[in-house]
């Protein structure tokens, strides 16, 4: 029997942005919105992805598949550190991380290039945005530009799929593959999409996510 599947919305983004995604799986599945991802935080809510993935862990009902996209697989990777009875697998979409670029500068500069490709189809986007907050998805922001990533990788003992839209400048190729190496991961770029699969690329990471979703736990 495949694992339940819990997906957790990109920095800024909420339930809207899996809808792609979603209407093609077929393994039961929710959505958990944590601050800035979703919910505005409170002044002093702590937004550090190891904090963070306290919050998740207490919203996790079942042994699941945690699918993160963006900022929020560094959430998912620390919660499967820490409470590895919680995780079967991990998919991991356009993961950030690389603290290697780790300024606002060279981020927005990513951002932007990649945001291109799939400007028509980014716009049903917006209204996340607003409910999460701008002060909110900053202070998120902040926090997991100075979380390195690859660093953590290599404690995650659930199997892990890695994968990026081909024009993603945000996760590289090469940065992708660092992790799969890291994790013992399979890395995965699309023939099409950036940085927002989760808006462009539903069916192709319903796939994915059901793969994951089958394979036995190392844990």
């Amino acid at each position: 029997m495949s694992a339940p599947v819990v997906l957790v919305p990109g920095l800024g983004l909420g339930p809207e942005s899996y809808a792609r995604t979603v209407e093609h799986l077929t393994t039961p599945y929710h959505v958990v919105t944590l601050p800035g991802y979703g919910e505005p935080a409170g002044a002093r809510e702590d937004l550090h992805p190891r904090a963070l993935a306290v919050a998740l862990a207490d919203k996790i009902r079942a042994r699941a598949v945690l699918v993160g996209h963006s900022a929020s697989c560094q959430i998912v990777v620390e919660t499967a550190i820490r409470h590895p009875e919680l995780v079967q697998s991990l998919v991991l979409i356009a993961p950030t991380g690389d603290v290697r670029m780790s300024s606002w500068v060279d981020r927005a500069v990513r951002l932007v290039g990649s945001a291109i490709p799939d400007a028509p189809k980014l716009v049903r986007i917006t209204p996340q945005y607003a409910r999460t907050t701008l002060p909110s998805i900053a202070r998120a922001g902040d926090a997991s530009r100075h979380h390195d990533l690859a660093a953590v990788m290599p404690q995650v003992r659930a199997p892990v799929v890695l994968v990026r839209g081909r024009y993603d400048l945000v996760c590289t190729a090469e940065w992708l593959e660092r992790l799969a190496e890291l994790s013992h991961g399979e890395a995965r770029t699309l023939d099409t999409g950036s940085h927002m699969p989760v808006v462009t690329n539903g069916p192709e990471l319903a796939a994915l996510i059901e793969r994951a979703a089958a394979l036995p736990s190392d844990s």
